[in-house]
């Protein structure tokens, strides 16, 4: 005889598959018998109460899934009617019986569902055939019986979403949401290729807060591809190569593209970029690497030729100001309006972020929490949320105010080249960086004209080494203006730019040195006639002779021009002189009437 694991009668061992099939209703032993064979196993041949060591040596029977998971029905405890007895009840008594079965389950639930949460994953707790248990019909067939529960889907309060920045909660979720970009727009090549499916790897170029991360996302999610990001400053080669296994794996069994998103792309060094290579080519996963750094210099050759490049605009303060007032709608339920938070607020917090909505958000985020102040005004709030000058000492930014600067000196615009200089040592530009563009400014564009500016530009440069930031700045401005005002002249650039040019010529680099210029130190060079016939100058009147200097093939040629500047004529320039000299005519015509 045996306990059925299901329903916990007894039944005779060779009908148990039979009872289990039938759902448990056939093959019951009666009550008499199962109180005799109680009876039996708890006493002894004489009638004295069998030991319990003879059962602590024996093997225990190993029990199949379904009563390792029925922890609430006992044997001993029969519950809901699943013995004989209870199936003949009627009336009140049956609905008593069944009340009190549904009581005793409710009171047990909690300690199951508890004891349940402490294993993870696959492991669930089956709670009986109860349908209170399960919260839906309860099982009918043993197969059902042995499955566990389906598992409770979490209820979230909404922690995480409120947790996250402003910027993260008001990322744009379709391409209609994305503003400032004529790529995503409604004629965008972007966006005709998302909408065609034909999505190709590709580098997305642009600055901070444009865009770059949310057009990355909505492509996944529009395409339905597996999306997977990483940020290169917190990932390595090795997850890389993890992520390229699941997705040839993927794409081989389900034939799911997967979209692999690379932030800063720019971080990994050009050896180590080249573990996208071979992903990219073989068209396992679609590339989307997003930098703020200029592709030609950052990114390899070989893959750049795999990808696409798009660049992304700088937001305008319009734009901006678009963003901040979405977000200002969306946030009324967190934050109570403050007449602070309005439009001139609004245009003075997209002007200071310079095209970076990000920060733009993050400083109306900042904003609408100090407005809740009682002694906070405009002004106040404006100070609090000032913000410094938008400048990369690594980036573009370095390269582009120094090329201004350099163009504003030789133009001799000298309130640009002031506001230029100023504006890199408000963001900490290295001085001695500064001097040095300057001792080449004094060569390269005022050069013959003014002899004395490039002794001038290497004092300044020896100041803001011995000196140092902040006096420093001084000299560099007394150079600074020196150098706009000085007259220019390019005659010693040109003539090296145009030898250099001739270098490029057939044979012009490897012609021979002509004999007479070449230097003796040996016996044997001597007596190969190494310059024996040069005329050395300060040995003749005024240190004139006639002699030969350039190789025979370019004798003749000149490379440094008679013209201290260029030949081009700017008409715009000329146009309005002629304007300005005709206003100052009729002014004379009627002041002489």
């Amino acid at each position: 005889m045996v306990n059925c694991p299901i329903c916990g009668q007894s039944v005779k061992q060779a009908n148990i598959n039979n009872h289990i099939d039938s759902n448990c209703i056939q093959d019951i032993e009666p009550p008499s018998t199962q109180q005799d064979n109680n009876h039996n196993a708890s006493t002894s041949s004489n009638g004295t109460p069998a030991a319990s060591v003879a059962s602590f040596f024996k093997t225990p029977a190993k029990r199949d899934a379904a009563a390792m998971t029925t922890p609430i029905f006992s044997s001993s405890q029969p519950v809901g009617g699943s013995s004989m007895r209870d199936r003949n009840k009627t009336g009140p008594q049956r609905q008593h019986d069944d009340a009190a079965a549904v009581s005793w389950i409710s009171r047990q639930l909690p300690s199951q569902q508890h004891a349940g949460k402490k294993s993870e994953g696959s492991q669930h707790v089956n709670s009986g055939s109860h349908a209170d248990i399960y919260g839906a019909a309860a099982p009918t067939t043993p197969q059902q019986r042995s499955q566990p529960p389906p598992a409770k889907k979490l209820k979230t309060n909404g922690a995480f979403e409120k947790a996250a920045p402003l910027a993260e909660r008001m990322r744009p979720k379709t391409l209609d949401d994305v503003c400032g970009q004529d790529l995503v727009g409604p004629d965008g090549v972007l966006r005709g290729l998302i909408e065609q499916d034909r999505v190709p790897s590709m580098i997305l170029w642009g600055g901070a807060g444009t865009g770059k991360t949310t057009i990355a996302r909505v492509i996944a999610s529009m395409v339905g591809s597996r999306f997977v990001e990483i940020n290169s400053t917190s990932s390595g080669v090795a997850e890389c190569k993890k992520i390229f296994a699941e997705a040839r794996n993927e794409l081989a069994l389900t034939s799911r593209k997967t979209i692999f998103f690379c932030d800063e792309i720019h971080r990994f060094s050009k050896s180590q970029q080249d573990v996208f290579l071979g992903p990219v080519e073989a068209g396992h996963v679609t590339l989307i690497g997003a930098t703020t750094e200029n592709p030609s210099f950052k990114v390899q050759n070989a893959l750049l030729s795999r990808c696409r490049t798009f660049t992304l605009q700088k937001l305008s303060d319009a734009d901006v100001c678009e963003i901040l007032k979405r977000a200002v709608e969306a946030e009324r339920d967190n934050y109570n309006p403050s007449p602070l938070v309005n439009d001139e607020l609004i245009a003075y917090l997209a002007a200071f972020a310079d095209g970076d909505a990000r920060t733009a958000l993050n400083l109306l985020e900042l904003a609408m929490e100090l407005s809740q102040r009682p002694s906070m005004t405009l002004e106040s709030l404006k100070q609090a949320l000032t913000k410094t000058l938008v400048y990369d000492r690594a980036g573009d930014q370095h390269y582009d105010t120094i090329s201004a600067f350099h163009k504003s000196v030789r133009g001799g615009d000298a309130d640009a080249a002031l506001y230029y200089l100023a504006r890199m040592i408000q963001s900490g530009e290295d001085a001695l960086y500064i001097a040095r563009r300057m001792i080449v400014i004094a060569s390269e564009d005022v050069g013959l004209a003014d002899n004395t500016l490039l002794p001038l530009a290497t004092a300044a440069y020896t100041a803001a080494e011995k000196v140092g930031m902040p006096e420093a700045r001084i000299n560099l401005a007394h150079v600074t203006v020196a150098l706009c005002r000085a007259k220019k002249s390019t005659r010693a650039y040109r003539g090296l730019g145009n030898a250099l040019r001739a270098l490029q010529e057939p044979g012009i680099a490897g012609l021979p040195i002509p004999v007479h210029l070449r230097n003796a130190p040996t016996r044997l060079m001597k007596e190969l006639g190494y310059g024996q016939e040069y005329k050395y100058n300060p040995d003749y009147v005024d240190g004139e002779v006639k002699q030969e200097y350039l190789p025979e093939k370019l004798r003749g040629r000149t490379f440094l021009e008679d013209r201290d500047l260029g030949e081009k004529v700017d008409f715009e320039l000329l146009a309005e002189r002629e304007a300005r000299d005709e206003d100052g005519e009729n002014e004379e015509s009627r002041d002489y009437g």
